[in-house]
């Protein structure tokens, strides 16, 4: 898989779709990989030019073990989308994915065509909570919290029904660098993005799960109050990993909002 130099630091990256067509790059959550959209991204029908990327020491993306901001790994995002002369793009995370997008969009309000914000928030109480983790994770490794964190990520009906998925997952999460997961961590319990919100203009769209413990819909709601062009959908029969457990749902209803909000569309 193709990898390009940002800021010093080697990513993982892959492009795919018809030249020429919109841009809609997406930005993985804390502990998965740019595979964890593989589900979604029939649902956009090839009619977008897909990018997706292992966020800083995840996956096949390099990272440095030194304290990590948010605004950070938009620079990185808004770095890749420059590298590969992508310029605007429709911005979709999940997550740490969606702290990211919400960081650049409201730093750069003219660079996204559209924002759309999976299972994330603004902010993430508490430093101490994401700090004890990071520790955890560095001295243990991601196997130590793989089993908590695979809880709140899938619901258990998803976990019995598609048990070769969620392997898939926690494969890929067993995997990750545990500096790369600690700095992240840190990055999210010092992340505080909601007086940035009223910055961002580009539409967006909001989505929830509403069995979600780790983002909760209240969350959610939180993001939507404080952007001007922001709507809020909640996913039934969803927890925190949506994009992978209501992966055709959320594609749905991401296709209507980009098509809606792409000219031409």
């Amino acid at each position: 898989m193709p990898q390009i130099t940002i800021g010093g630091l080697s990513f993982r990256y892959l492009l795919e779709g018809p030249e020429g067509a919109p841009v809609v790059a997406f930005s993985n959550s804390l502990g998965a990989t740019l595979e964890m959209w593989d589900a979604l991204l029939p649902a956009l029908g090839g009619r977008y030019r897909t990018l997706r990327y292992d966020t800083r020491g995840h996956g096949g993306s390099e990272t440095r073990d030194a304290p990590t901001e948010i605004a950070t790994l938009a620079q990185d995002l808004a770095g890749l989308l420059n590298a590969l002369g992508l310029g605007r793009a429709h911005l979709v995370g999940l997550s740490l994915g969606g702290m990211t997008v919400q960081a650049l969009a409201s730093a750069d309000p003219a660079r996204p065509l559209s924002a759309t914000l999976m299972a994330t928030a603004a902010s993430m109480p508490s430093a101490q909570t994401w700090n004890e983790r990071a520790e955890t994770v560095r001295t243990q490794g991601t196997a130590a919290v793989a089993e908590a964190t695979l809880g709140r990520w899938f619901t258990a009906e998803f976990s019995q029904r598609a048990p070769e998925t969620v392997q898939a997952i926690r494969d890929h999460f067993l995997a990750c660098d545990p500096a790369g997961y600690a700095v992240c961590c840190g990055a999210i319990g010092r992340m505080d993005l909601r007086p940035a919100l009223s910055a961002i203009t580009a539409p967006t769209l909001v989505i929830a799960g509403r069995d979600d413990p780790s983002t909760p819909p209240a969350m959610a709601q939180e993001i939507c109050d404080g952007i001007p062009q922001a709507e809020l959908v909640v996913l039934p029969r969803a927890a925190h990993l949506l994009a992978v457990e209501r992966a055709e749902a959320a594609g749905g209803y991401l296709r209507a909002f980009l098509d809606r909000n792409t000219s031409g569309g």
